[in-house]
């Protein structure tokens, strides 16, 4: 019986051990990071640099077509903002904007960006959507994005969504704000990966044809998972601020 209980708890300890991949890992200090996903992240905010740059740089009167475009994204953000958080998203629209570029654009990398050509000894670069803790962390600090919006504006009283409209709902209320971040984060994940995943296995099968409109497909949803999570991000935020939990509640149904 207990040469048994030892190997069931060795077999646990093994469990726990395992991991989805290889990954190169650096030590920074007394912490193991990813640096797949800091590379790749360091690439994606590097594009978005180096587009602000462009975008402020020598601004004309009559726009330029790369002007227009910047100005279009721009009106899109505050667009998405304003739908959601009502009339005072003007200060949430960096938050917001950023959510969106940085998803977009890491999701769009796994896509074009050619990272497979580049060798590491462990592991391999993809997206950085593509790793469970950037989504994670997006996600956390989308959550302390709305308890910060409705605490700076109700104060304490706040709280008092937990027992509206009956106290209740006091624990399905408190367990909606712990699934709101798992919900944001495993999405992106999910989709992203099952993305990359299912062109990688169609290459390997039809290296020529088949995998180009798969690709553009993936595209296409990589641009839909960035606006989805801003939108919810936004309207999280709205709700806090406003309480209007069923415009939020509707949001989500439709988005997810």
């Amino acid at each position: 019986m207990k040469l048994c209980y030892i190997n069931t708890l060795k077999g646990l300890y093994d469990i726990s051990g395992v991991e989805v991949g290889q990954h190169f890992y650096w030590k920074i200090g007394g912490f193991q990071v990813h640096a797949q996903v800091i590379i790749t992240s360091w690439v994606v905010i590097a594009i978005l640099l180096g587009s602000a740059i462009i975008a402020i740089r020598n601004p004309q009167t009559i726009p330029t077509d790369s002007q227009n475009f910047f100005e279009y994204v721009l009106e899109f953000i505050r667009d998405v903002s304003k739908t959601q958080i009502g009339e005072e998203y003007g200060p949430w629209v960096p938050f917001i904007g950023t959510l969106f570029l940085f998803i977009f654009v890491s999701n769009w990398s796994g896509a074009l960006l050619p990272w497979k050509i580049i060798q590491l000894p462990h592991g391999e670069l993809a997206a950085p959507t593509n790793d469970i803790n950037t989504t994670v962390a997006l996600a956390l600090l989308t959550s302390v994005a709305y308890f910060y919006a409705g605490l700076s504006k109700k104060g304490l009283g706040y709280f008092g969504k937990y027992i509206q409209p009956t106290p209740i709902l006091l624990p399905i209320n408190i367990l909606e704000d712990f699934t709101k971040p798992l919900s944001l984060s495993f999405r992106l994940f999910g989709n992203i990966l099952a993305d990359e995943l299912v062109v990688l296995v169609l290459v390997s099968l039809v290296p020529s044809v088949v995998p180009i409109p798969v690709m553009l497909l993936g595209l296409f949803t990589s641009g839909i998972q960035a606006l989805i999570f801003a939108t919810l991000a936004a309207a999280y935020i709205g709700e806090s601020m406003d309480g209007s939990s069923l415009t939020s509640f509707r949001n989500s149904l439709f988005l997810v």
